[in-house]
């Protein structure tokens, strides 16, 4: 690889790195300048970097105007949501029990994961740490196929998070909570019990009405 396409790969990580954490909000307009000058680099890579943001649609280009960033639509946020709940519900029907027991101990692991994160106000780990609480329940069910759906979701729900995250009237003890429920579900078997604590959690944290399927 040469020292240009590492150069514009660097200027991608970093650039789409701040749009998931939410220090480049939706709706800012930056420029090739503005970001050269903060990376470190020069237009050039940063321009490449720009040009697959906006194939991937993080980012919309505006001729000497600079690059706008596309905010969350309200239809994605529902989407997603609704996408989370599908599969993890349908992860957690399908939990065999040596699989229950072997994930309860990564979850618990999580939980306290988070706990020390929210004490420490280190919200963009914990943003981060919350995906991988709820990735979890989905691999444990060991079906390729939901685990890369679900995967494909992940850059999406992580700004998701960021963005809830540091809404003011969001409740971080509220949040650890509501995972501690979910785990606790998973650990009774209850897998009806966990499909309506996971609506309520989705609802509460992304502000979306999710719904069952059936």
């Amino acid at each position: 690889m040469s020292q240009e396409m590492k150069a514009a790969d660097r200027a991608y990580r970093e650039i789409k790195e701040r749009i998931l954490s939410g220090r480049l909000p939706g709706g800012d307009l930056v420029s090739e300048n503005e970001m050269a000058g903060q990376l470190g680099t020069s237009r050039t890579p940063v321009r490449e970097a720009l040009q697959r943001l906006q194939t991937e649609g993080w980012m919309r280009l505006y001729p000497k105007r600079g690059a706008l960033i596309v905010p969350v639509p309200p239809h994605e946020a529902q989407h997603v949501a609704q996408a989370r709940y599908v599969v993890e519900t349908g992860a957690v029907r399908a939990l065999t029990e040596p699989a229950r027991a072997a994930l309860l101990i990564g979850l618990r692991a999580s939980l306290e994961r988070q706990r020390g994160l929210a004490a420490a106000d280190d919200l963009d780990e914990l943003a981060i740490v919350c995906v991988d609480f709820h990735s979890e329940i989905v691999a444990a069910a060991d079906n390729p196929l939901l685990t890369s759906f679900y995967g494909s979701l992940r850059d999406r729900q992580r700004r998701m998070n960021s963005l809830a995250l540091h809404r003011a009237d969001i409740s971080i003890d509220r949040l650890a909570e509501q995972h501690t429920r979910l785990a606790d579900l998973i650990e009774g078997s209850d897998a009806d019990g966990f499909a309506a604590a996971l609506t309520q959690h989705l609802t509460a944290v992304h502000g979306v009405t999710v719904r069952g399927l059936g």
